[in-house]
């Protein structure tokens, strides 16, 4: 009894184990099934296939270490870089008719605010008798930073122009009154003087090694607040807004104050001059500009040895190469600056330059924009003889120039277009333009041996810009002298195409393209 009930439990463990195991190989079937012969529905859609990615070229991994710590940096330059305010002298704008209560008024906002009562405008005043100069009152405040030890300091020329007193404090809290040694507004650079040694001079960088996203500082005054410091990174190198120089543009935080205060990089070096902002506001929107220390210091240099900076200049009034006038007159790229007008006994004039020449080379470095020209000549020392190429009427001619001073004060012209008749062969073409011979007085006058007047304007002509009394120099890259050559190289012109034309108005000459199927 005993045997068989084992014997009967032994044979139900047997047939449960055969159960579980038949589920167990079941369901594996039931899956292995599924997996190798899927469901109709499911064996008409495509199988997913996976591909080895294709090789590429390894690089080594970009590794960023994390912010910079500026705190060293400030230690070491902070003493170098100053506060600059500036004052003038003026005297009250009071008027014969002023009641008492009107001075009261004044009196009242002189006190309190320590600025004249709104709506009235202080004025300069001039020496008086007795020595009396007027009240010293506050114009502006700046930045700057120290030079040399024995007291030299650089700032921008705008921190400085127009004020009668300049004062340099020091983070040491001293103040010295400063004499301005000189001022370029062209690079708005100034470079001051004070009497003092042993001070903390800042380390020169080399602009040349800045790399746009390096990490630079800013010291200064902005809205009056010394020695604030800002930090950022270099958003672009020799940022051309058509000024003197190129500039280093940041997104170092600077605002009205920060003026003349030095653009650091991580080495402790000043590499700029925070100068200018693009901002909407007059506040910091993320876009600064700084002078390139190393155009700063050629400035300095000059400002230090003689006050002033003596500049090269060729005479010639330039513009820039438009697409259009490239293509049409052959050159290709708008590259080079275009010859507007030759000034009288200049270099240009006796070197055999022509207004609607395009100069492309000076001193063997190529013209790229118009703006590249007068910073090449302004850098070239006077009395300097050098190369100069030109595109002429569809060809390339080098000319030789000797490089002349720049006049500071400059030269301004009345430019008024000649519209004087002659007794000459009226002409019409396609082109819209009605032309008359110039006669002997207007070429000598204009100083031109060719060319044609336009008399009147219509169609094509108007809509490219032309006037009455402009002067037609040249027609499709061909020189024009009179009607007759004018008639004929029109004569062998598609008249469907553009056509280009060099035209002088007044003391100017430019470029137009007349298009005779334009809507």
């Amino acid at each position: 009894m005993t045997s068989s009930l084992q014997s009967g439990s032994s044979t139900r463990s047997v047939v449960r184990r055969t159960l579980v195991v038949g589920a167990v190989v079941s369901a594996v079937g039931l899956v292995l099934s599924s997996s190798l012969f899927p469901h109709a529905s499911q064996a008409q859609q495509p199988a997913t296939t996976f591909s080895a990615p294709a090789p590429q070229a390894t690089q080594p991994p970009v590794i960023v270490k994390g912010l910079p710590d500026f705190t060293e940096l400030v230690e070491r330059v902070g003493p170098s870089v100053v506060s600059i305010r500036t004052t003038q002298r003026v005297v009250e704008d009071a008027d014969e008719g002023d009641d008492e209560a009107d001075a009261q008024m004044r009196e009242f906002f002189k006190r309190f605010f320590g600025t004249p009562m709104p709506g009235q405008t202080p004025r300069r005043s001039a020496p008086k008798k007795g020595g009396d100069q007027g009240e010293e009152r506050p114009r502006g405040v700046g930045s700057g930073f120290i030079l040399s030890p024995d007291g030299y300091v650089m700032t921008n020329a705008h921190v400085v122009d127009g004020a009668d007193e300049v004062y340099v404090n020091l983070t040491d809290k001293r103040e010295f009154k400063a004499k301005v040694v000189g001022v370029d507004k062209r690079t708005d650079v100034a470079v001051l003087k004070i009497q003092a040694s042993k001070l903390p001079a800042v380390s020169i960088g080399d602009v040349s090694r800045l790399k746009v996203g390096e990490w630079v500082m800013a010291i200064g005054t902005p809205f009056g607040l010394d020695n604030t410091v800002t930090a950022g990174i270099v958003s672009a190198k020799a940022r051309d807004t058509g000024e003197e120089i190129r500039f280093i543009q940041t997104d170092v935080a600077v605002n009205p104050g920060n003026s003349g205060g030095p653009l650091i990089n991580m080495r402790g070096e000043v590499v700029g001059i925070n100068s200018q902002i693009l901002s909407r506001s007059g506040g910091f929107m993320g876009i600064s500009l700084s002078i390139p220390i190393d155009d700063a210091m050629k400035v300095a240099e000059q400002l230090r040895a003689g006050g002033k900076v003596i500049r090269g200049r060729i005479g010639v009034a330039i513009a820039p190469v438009t697409k259009d006038v490239a293509e049409s007159i052959g050159l290709g790229k708008p590259v080079g600056a275009l010859v507007q007008s030759v000034e009288a006994g200049t270099p240009s004039e006796k070197a055999g330059l022509e207004a609607g020449d395009i100069i492309t080379k000076f001193a063997g470095q190529a013209i790229e924009k118009a703006q590249d020209l007068p910073r090449l000549v302004g850098a070239t020392k006077p009395g300097t003889r050098t190369s100069i190429q030109v595109f002429r009427r569809g060809s390339y001619k080098d000319l030789s120039i000797t490089v002349a001073e720049l006049d500071s004060s400059g030269k301004a012209k009345d430019d008024k277009a000649d519209s004087g008749k002659a007794d000459a062969k009226l002409a019409a073409s396609a082109l819209g333009l009605k032309i008359i011979d110039l006669n002997a007085d207007q070429k000598r006058e204009l100083k031109q041996n060719g060319g044609v007047l336009v008399e009147g304007v219509e169609g094509p002509a108007a809509r490219a810009g032309l006037r009455p009394g402009d002067v037609v120099l040249a027609v499709a890259n061909v020189q024009i002298s009179g009607v007759k050559e004018f008639e004929a190289v029109l004569a062998k012109l598609d008249r469907s195409r553009p056509v280009s034309v060099l035209v002088r108005r007044g003391e100017w000459a430019q470029y137009a393209v007349i298009r005779p199927n334009a809507k």
